[in-house]
């Protein structure tokens, strides 16, 4: 590249977690030659990303894998950049000890209604929920306190890394959606959210775009101590041995590949969305192949 030939922008957005920093922390630090792509980063949470890929205005953004039903015309999953619970995930938590079924008449704290989080509770419960729409990082002091500006809270629907800290919180686990789904489909990862990349990018800038963020994931696994790191400034109230394993949760091997059964994942998910009356069509997932 001469010096009068610029760089494409690939505008890419993430949640300010310490998974999507890890996976991010080689591109955000210059640490890959990113060729004829200059890279800048929008850390915002996953529910404002959701609701700005309806705009399209990222080139690269994190998205719920809930969110992807409404815009699979504007984007593509990068088969690399997944966030999947493998026998864990989003938890809903409340001051005291309930049943499953007790959820279905309890007003809930949900972080987004385009969260993967909230599209598996509705179809746990199999209904509607009485629900107030609270800030991630506000649930779980807002189930304490049993209220979010003046409305009554009685439980909380948590996502990022309060499923490793609401116990500090003295708050009971009722349920934990990576259990229910792994148990309902015999094994199966639940699919949370991934890495989408605009369409009108072009099959060539496509393809070099995931290249780079797979390099990146796969620096950080490479380089775990610097990473994490990096990282754990993201980590509200984590400490170091809890962003560790926070991010071995969600950036591991699932993260550098869909691989068939997380594709499959993904359909079922959205498959039994449609099925169940919540998604308005019947979505079949378009990945870019590594």
């Amino acid at each position: 590249m001469t010096a009068t030939e610029t760089k494409q922008l690939i505008r890419v957005g993430h949640s300010p977690d310490p998974d999507d920093a890890f996976m991010f922390h080689a591109l955000a630090n210059d640490h890959i030659d990113t060729g004829n792509y200059q890279f800048t980063h929008e850390l915002v949470d996953i529910e404002t990303l959701n609701q700005r890929a309806f705009r399209a205005d990222l080139e690269l953004t994190a998205i719920s894998i809930h969110a992807y039903a409404f815009l699979h015309d504007k984007y593509l999953l990068c088969s690399c950049g997944a966030s999947m619970g493998d026998g864990y995930g989003p938890m809903v938590v409340a001051r005291e000890a309930c049943g499953v079924d007790d959820l279905k008449s309890k007003k809930i704290a949900v972080p987004g209604k385009l969260t993967s989080a909230f599209l598996g509770l509705r179809m746990c419960l199999g209904q509607d929920f009485d629900h107030v729409l609270v800030p991630f990082d506000e649930i779980i002091p807002a189930v304490q306190r049993g209220e979010y500006q003046g409305q009554p809270i009685e439980a909380g629907l948590i996502i990022h890394e309060g499923q490793l800290t609401y116990a500090d919180s003295d708050l009971q686990l009722v349920l934990d959606l990576g259990v229910w789904w792994q148990e309902l489909t015999g094994g199966l990862p639940l699919p949370l959210g991934a890495n989408a990349i605009r369409k009108d990018l072009g099959a060539e800038a496509i393809q070099e775009v995931q290249r780079l963020l797979y390099a990146s994931i796969k620096y950080g696994l490479d380089n775990r101590e610097e990473a994490l790191a990096y990282a754990q400034q993201y980590g509200r109230d984590l400490d170091s041995e809890k962003a560790d394993k926070f991010v071995g949760m969600y950036v591991n091997d699932w993260t550098l590949d869909f691989g068939p059964k997380g594709r499959e994942a993904v359909a079922k998910f959205l498959a039994m969305g449609h099925e169940q009356g919540i998604l308005p069509e019947l979505i079949v997932p378009e990945f870019v192949e590594l």
